[in-house]
This record gives C-alpha cells, structure tokens and sequence, in this order.
C-alpha cells in the first residue's frame, strides 16, 4: 500500500499541521506502509492561484500511483489535489485543519468575530479573494471522498456553514498521549506563546494580563514562540498555559499541557469544550474582565492546587496509532 500526505507546512516549519503530517507519517510508517510527504517548496514564494496550479501538477503525478491520499487543509493542499483526484477518479480524504478563511478575514479587517459565528454573519462582507476561497474550499469538501474534522464542533460548524453531506463528515479527535516530564514552576509565568494574529486575541489578553498583575504582582506573561521542541519544554516548566483566542478549534497547546500536567485557562470558544469541561478553567474571550478574573482565580495556591489536581488525573488517551486506525477505518468505508 502506498499513502501520500499532502501538507502546506512540514518540520522544522512550525504549526499544528506539520507536527500532525510527521506524526501521521510515522504512525503509517511503523506498520510497514509507504508514505510519501508533499509539502509546500517553491510555492511558498508564488502568489495565490498559480502556487495551486504548481501543487496540482505535483498531487497528479503522486496520485495516479497512490492508494490513499490524504490532504491536511481545504484549500492550499486541499484544493488542487481534489481537483487532480476528481481527474483522476481517485479517493481522496481531506483532514481540516483550522480555517484558514476565518483566519484571513480577521486579519484583513480587524472585525474580531467569533469563529462560531463567522460564516451566519459576516459573508457579506467578504472581498473578492475571499469568496473565491470559500467558493473553493466548499467544492472542495462537497467533491472529496471523506471529510475528517478534529472536534465534532468545527464538523456541525462546517456542515451547516459549506452544505457539506454529513455522511461523508466523520470526526478523528486530535492527539491525547502519555504524561511527559513535568517540572517544578520557578515563578508564576503563564505561557501563551502563539502566532501573533488578530484571532488569537493577544491585544485583550495583555491589556487584561496588566490589570491583573496589579492584584497579583509576582505573575508574568510569556507570549513568545519557539520550535516545537523547544516550546514544549517551556510547557513543561510553566506554571501555567493561557490561551483566549476568539475559536481554536483543537489546540495542540493545550493538550500539551495537558501532558505536562499543567493548569490552563482556556477559550470557551473551542471544540473541546466537551472533552475538557471538568479540567479546564474556561474564558469567555470577548469579555476582558473574565480574563482578568481567570487570571487571579488560577494565581491563587489553592485554586491552582485543585486544577493541578484535575488536570494530573486526566486519563483519556488517544494515540497516534488509534488516529491511524481510525483514517483506515474510513478508508475501508470509502474506497
């Protein structure tokens, strides 16, 4: 059997979907399988449109010997290589990601609007680039043989919003190890390093993070970001991780706090809402004075102590190997 992973990143680039493509990888790999990555190279430097044309040349040539294709977006990787699968008449599975539609809108305007409520209210406002990706991304999903969303969050959200076949729409939740190594915090920092995008809400979170050193002087806020590695061991060290982005679908952050056995405060705009409500202290990203008071609830010793507690004593575990066999599942069900 041979597999083809279509990602627009890989490592060392940084980004949930690389880490997903190199895990996915191995996971396929360990079982004897071939697999193949086709990644984003000299497209990076085109502009939208003929970087698509240059990928779909790309996925035909993988295609027309693959057994499975797995693409890890609707649009960049996504789009070009449906349409080289509809030539083709091969299956295809497209793995979404975040939305990078969303994404783009936010930070084109500045209109901080929830993810939930993006497509219900603010399609009118697009620009023309932006229909044209919607336009896409929907003949996309409508066109692929199987749709995998990582919360059953983004899949009602994506159905409703794209007229997407929900028979064709299955959920494959994101990655839930082993507890990692765990250290002793030296001060109270809380770790919110992210890209530094509108969505992500950073201008709140420091405005709401000052206000609350006011009340609590010995925290700190460290929103840099590093290589994976590097950023996980500063998790690991952390004494807590902070995360009020306006929707974060799956956020591989916060599950590798989780990991570490670290507390959180954490978007209530997100898919994992449900798998998380007895462990995570939840903000509500639009209100700054919440933030404020998460902040100070989880900076006080016995607050802390009992989500510490919470969070240690999480167990559910989903493992790479169980996310392989779950695409294979689909797979059979499809092809």
């Amino acid at each position: 059997m041979k597999i083809i992973i279509a990602t627009g990143i890989y490592p060392p680039q940084i980004g949930g979907p690389a880490q997903y493509a190199k895990n996915l990888k191995e996971a396929f790999s360990a079982e004897g399988v071939k697999v193949d990555v086709l990644k984003y190279g000299i497209e990076n430097a085109l502009p939208t449109g003929v970087r698509h044309v240059v990928f779909f040349v790309k996925a035909f040539i993988k295609l027309m010997k693959a057994d499975l294709y797995i693409a890890l977006d609707q649009f960049s990787v996504g789009f070009p290589s449906v349409s080289a699968a509809k030539i083709l008449g091969k299956k295809i599975i497209i793995r979404t990601g975040g939305d990078f539609l969303w994404e783009s809108y936010v930070e084109r305007t500045g209109d901080l609007v929830l993810f939930r409520n993006f497509y219900s209210g603010s399609k009118n406002n697009f620009s023309r680039k932006e229909k044209i990706i919607y336009s896409c991304s929907r003949w996309t999903m409508r066109n692929a043989s199987a749709v995998i969303f990582s919360t059953e969050w983004q899949r009602n959200i994506f159905i409703e919003a794209y007229g997407l076949d929900s028979k064709k729409c299955f959920v494959v939740e994101n990655y839930y190890g082993d507890k990692t190594e765990s250290k002793e915090p030296m001060s109270k920092t809380f770790i919110a390093g992210t890209r530094a995008l509108k969505w992500k809400n950073h201008e709140r979170l420091i405005r709401a993070f000052g206000e609350a050193r006011q009340l609590c002087p010995d925290i700190s806020l460290d929103i840099s970001n590093a290589p994976y590695e590097k950023f996980t061991d500063k998790i690991k060290s952390a004494y807590a991780i902070i995360l009020v982005s306006l929707g974060d679908i799956s956020p591989n952050m916060i599950l590798d706090a989780l990991r570490a056995g670290k507390p959180f405060i954490l978007t209530k705009e997100t898919g994992l809402y449900d798998r998380l409500k007895d462990v995570a202290v939840f903000v509500d990203p639009e209100d700054e004075k919440d933030i404020v008071e998460k902040i100070t609830f989880l900076s006080d010793k016995l607050n802390y102590s009992k989500f510490k507690t919470k969070v240690e004593r999480f167990t559910f575990f989903h493992s790479w190997k169980n996310i392989r066999n779950e695409f294979m599942d689909i797979y059979d069900a499809i092809k």
